[in-house]
């Protein structure tokens, strides 16, 4: 005589709620929101808006590589903020800026949104061989 088989246990569905009833937790903040948004983000993006800001005026930026490096990998008497490589065979030109010790220099977001948009001029104008003065005319002023 066969025995019968027991049902299988029914999956647990979704849990609605946590076992103090208040409900799953999620992210503070959506992700369109600047507080979603990770130091790396945020940096990046204010680099974008600089390079943006000066390929209005410099259409050959769009042949220049940006990039962003957390801290330069050969130690100097000074850290730079950025550096810039011209274009070489198989290779095009290059313009470095470094994450942290610009982070390091600024106290709040405006600060670091002035101090990249200056370190981007000044490596756009070492790799034209022109003054930075001549890149952006409001370079210093702010």
């Amino acid at each position: 005589m066969d025995s019968p088989v027991p049902p299988r246990p029914a999956e647990p569905g979704p849990r609605r709620r946590d076992r103090h009833g208040r409900g799953m937790r999620g992210p503070v903040a959506p992700p369109q929101v600047p507080l979603a948004a990770s130091r790396a983000e945020t940096f990046q993006a204010l680099l974008r808006d600089s390079v943006e800001r000066l390929e209005r005026n410099w259409p050959q930026l769009a042949e220049v590589d940006f990039l962003i490096l957390d801290v330069p990998g050969v130690p100097e008497e000074s850290v730079p903020l950025g550096s810039s490589a011209p274009a070489a065979p198989g290779r095009r030109a290059r313009i470095v800026v470094y994450r942290r010790p610009v982070e390091i220099r600024t106290k709040n977001r405006e600060e670091r949104a002035l101090l990249v948009h200056e370190v981007v001029v000044e490596q756009v104008a070492e790799l034209l061989g022109l003054a930075p003065e001549t890149v952006d005319p409001r370079y210093g002023q702010e």
